[in-house]
């Protein structure tokens, strides 16, 4: 018979009674360990390995004893190639150590959790308290651009008034020509009164451009107002922090009445964003009204300026042929009478002296001659008849050449009467003219604006048409 050798491991030989009493106190050591770590997890749970190998207890303190052997057998030991159980050193250390009370640090464990969480408060606040100051920036530097705006916007509107006192001006130096066929009304009054229709509808544009101004001017005063007083507030908190911050975030925390970007903070920099925006706006609208108001001014302007230059261009060429024609009427008036004076002396010389001693002989019907030559009948001279009829024909000769020349120097007196009237307005006109140009105060116009004006020369012509 052959004898096979057995393990010694698996053989148990000690009585089972004396090895159950040591397993149940090894059991209970181990439950008293467990529960003196609570709070700690199975990971940082002490193994031990409560018996020996190959051995399981019949008599337990409990139920749950048989289990807790299996588990722990599987965790203490192992078996090898040969069956023989491998057994573990028992691990009272690793994991994380959770202790039910405080360490002896918690008192600075605290300190510095409270330091952290009042720090990354205070960088938020600081984040939030940038991005309003900053806010607030871009208002104030929005203000000013508007301001600006203001300023051009008052001074086209002095520009305007100026232009409308010249353009009353004109009016009524134009009435003071002399005559009355002088002081008709022409095309020069028409363009007149266009230009003070067009003035005054843009002197109504730009006071209505201003009032918006100057109110979104107040609305950027107190969105800046606010955005300063909401990052005062949040400034409270960070007066243990350096001035010198960093950037602020670009996307802001959701707001939260108990965090660092509050919906009071949203508010201010909403209504902010939006008067910046309408501001914006604003001054994109006055600058394209400025622009268009410098043109239809410089239009308005030129085509009354040009409308009275060629007023007086014309008044200048009748005049000139109001002299021609008066010299030609003089001329004929002194020869009229000339040809007067003429017919005056022969008329006269037509009927002799006025007294009869003054009449010569041989001027006398009765002389010697004649009274010898009509002794025979029928011997009758023609002599008397024809001065009679001579001097009948010389009357009224006179009689017709002495009323061409008293229309002759009517004429004349209304042609040098017209002339003067011509002349006066021509100068009237011409003044009119020159205090135009001269009132006309180009500075009150901004640079800018003057060189972002159009320029068409057919300035005169749009206004004359649009006024019709």
């Amino acid at each position: 018979m052959q004898v096979h050798s057995v393990p010694l491991g698996s053989v148990t030989i000690g009585p089972r009674s004396w090895r159950d009493g040591t397993v149940r106190s090894i059991r209970r050591a181990e439950r008293l360990v467990r529960d003196t770590w609570a709070g700690r997890g199975v990971s940082g749970r002490p193994r031990v390995c409560s018996a020996g190998p190959g051995f399981t207890a019949r008599a337990t303190d409990g139920p749950a004893e048989p289990a807790e052997e299996e588990a722990t057998g599987e965790k203490c030991g192992s078996r090898d190639r040969n069956g023989e159980v491998k057994t573990s050193r028992p691990q009272t250390t690793g994991g994380v150590r959770t202790v039910p009370f405080p360490a002896t640090c918690w008192r600075e464990q605290c300190a510095g959790a409270s330091v952290a969480v009042a720090t990354e408060y205070m960088r938020r606040v600081r984040e939030v308290e940038g991005q309003l100051r900053r806010q607030a920036a871009r208002v104030s530097q929005e203000g000013i651009r508007l301001d600006r705006e203001r300023g051009h916007l008052e001074k086209m509107l002095r520009s305007i008034s100026t232009e409308l006192a010249v353009n009353r001006r004109s009016s009524e130096d134009r009435t003071r020509r002399p005559n009355t066929a002088e002081t008709e009304r022409d095309g020069a009054d028409y363009l007149l009164l266009c230009e003070r229709r067009e003035l005054t509808e843009l002197k109504l544009d730009l006071e209505g451009a201003l009032r918006s101004t100057l109110t979104q001017l107040q609305a950027l005063g107190e969105s800046s107002r606010r955005l300063r007083d909401c990052a005062g507030e949040r400034a409270r908190v960070l007066e243990l922090l350096p001035h010198s911050g960093s950037a602020a975030a670009q996307n802001l925390p959701k707001t939260d009445p108990t965090s660092a970007f509050t919906p009071e903070c949203q508010q201010v920099l909403d209504s902010s964003t939006s008067a910046v925006a309408q501001s914006q706006q604003l001054r994109d609208g006055a600058r394209r009204l400025l622009s268009s108001a410098i043109a239809r001014q410089k239009a308005a302007h030129r085509a009354v300026n040009d409308g009275l230059v060629k007023k007086v261009a014309e008044t200048v060429a009748l005049q000139q042929n109001l002299a021609l024609v008066t010299a030609a009427t003089r001329q004929a008036m002194f020869r009229k009478q000339r040809e007067i004076n003429c017919i005056r002396h022969s008329y006269g010389r037509a009927q002799g002296p006025e007294h009869s001693g003054d009449v010569l002989s041989r001027e006398k019907l009765n002389r010697p001659l004649v009274h010898v030559y009509q002794r025979h009948p029928g011997t009758q001279l023609p002599e008397a008849a024809l001065l009679i009829q001579g001097s009948a024909m010389l009357r009224r000769r006179l009689e017709s050449s002495e009323g061409e020349l008293e229309r002759l120097q009517l004429t004349c007196l209304q042609l040098q009467n017209d002339l003067r009237g011509k002349n006066a307005a021509a100068q009237v006109d011409a003044g009119v003219v020159r205090m135009r140009r001269r009132r006309v105060d180009v500075r009150a116009v901004p640079a800018l604006l003057q060189q972002g004006a159009p320029r068409s020369a057919a300035g005169g012509t749009e206004v004359t048409g649009a006024c019709q």
